[in-house]
């Protein structure tokens, strides 16, 4: 049978808005169930990087901060910090960028922190025992919260086809040292005949791992410094940096998906799960822009389930028609995977897959509308 997911569509009327709905997908899910009187309970998600706009609405937390309250939990709204240089790379900026998006007390109705630290070395060593990592980086205080509420606006990316409830778990819960350690076998390439020698993903790249090569006047990555961010591949304006197709990305979406195990380690039955599936940009938020949406917004899904969850999530876009003049051209009839028409050469489902065989979840679902 699978798990069930639960979705509200957009309509709405003067009695039953959309805080009404977010309210409602809290109680099909039995939030009671997790949040008991006085548990510390994390509400992940992501800020969103200055200059990015695709992020979801602070105003979209506040009905989960007062279930939470209702329940006499203690909430608080967090994220970590990123492993690339940007506006959220250490907690001072990142804190000022979460409140530039609208994401302190007078909105939320909870504090907000960063979870794991100054600079992304507060992190706890938890035991996994899986295929890649025996133990994994995750930040303390998602680690120390009773109970974690993770909230997750759906899009796509470059390097895992989307990114959903499981990447905001692999990914968003890690410290800095477990974000390097998934990205590090990841190197993309130079096109040597599209590189302009222009300089951009210099001016980007965290590592220092670029240089313009003084003869032939292109980039050129050094492999042994690259952290595999990905930051190259979405900057450079002619499309001329790509990842290096092999089998490090798969290994890469395995290595988010153990992550994911282990963010929720030792308290996954009080954990709960809602993607926001609207303006679904073709990139992360992690990104200064985003942008036009690939489909039209679709709805608020949600699940004790991450891995029915994001499935759920993927089989909407998927079937969704198309958002004339976004990036997708002329790719846009219902059922044609806009995931692999961005990213060709992603299998995006094999995240999917290897999260189901660890144990995260669920593939199989049903699909309950509110």
């Amino acid at each position: 049978m699978g798990a069930t997911v639960y979705m509200a569509d957009l309509r709405t009327t003067h009695k039953h808005n959309l805080f009404a709905k977010i309210e409602r997908l809290l109680e099909a899910m039995g939030l009671e169930n997790g949040v008991e009187s006085g548990f510390l309970t994390a509400i992940k998600l992501h800020f969103g990087e200055e200059g990015n706009a695709s992020f979801i609405r602070p105003i979209f937390v506040r009905p989960v901060v007062e279930a939470v309250r209702k329940l006499e939990g203690r909430p608080f709204v967090t994220d970590t910090n990123t492993l690339y240089v940007g506006s959220r790379s250490d907690a001072p900026s990142h804190l000022e960028t979460a409140m530039r998006h609208g994401f302190n007390f007078p909105v939320l109705g909870a504090p907000v922190l960063i979870a794991d630290g100054l600079k992304g070395r507060s992190v706890r060593s938890v035991a996994v025992g899986l295929k890649h990592f025996q133990e994994v980086k995750i930040a303390a205080e998602i680690c120390s919260a009773d109970a974690m509420i993770v909230l997750t606006h759906f899009k796509g990316h470059e390097l895992t086809g989307f990114g959903g409830a499981l990447k905001n778990l692999g990914m968003g819960c890690a410290g800095r040292e477990g974000k390097l350690a998934q990205h590090s076998n990841i190197s993309p390439k130079v096109v040597r005949k599209r590189c302009v020698g222009c300089g951009h993903c210099l001016e980007w790249c965290p590592a220092g791992a670029i240089h313009i090569d003084a003869e032939s006047g292109r980039a050129v990555i050094d492999n042994q410094v690259c952290v595999g961010c990905g930051e190259c591949i979405v900057v450079c304006p002619q499309k001329a940096v790509n990842i290096r197709w092999n089998e490090s990305v798969p290994v890469f979406q395995e290595k988010m998906m153990e992550y994911a195990y282990g963010a929720c380690r030792g308290k996954r039955e009080r954990c709960f799960f809602i993607n926001f599936v609207l303006q679904v940009s073709p990139a992360c938020d992690c990104y200064g822009h985003n942008d036009m949406p690939v489909v039209a917004d679709l709805g608020i899904l949600a699940a004790t389930d991450p891995v029915a969850l994001d499935q759920a999530c993927c089989d909407l876009v998927v079937a969704a028609p198309g958002m004339p003049g976004s990036v997708l051209g002329d790719r846009l009839a219902p059922g044609v995977d806009k995931f692999a028409a961005v990213y060709p050469e992603i299998e995006w489902r094999s995240q999917l897959a290897y999260a189901e065989e660890i144990g995260l979840g669920s593939r199989e679902y049903q699909l309950e509308k509110l």
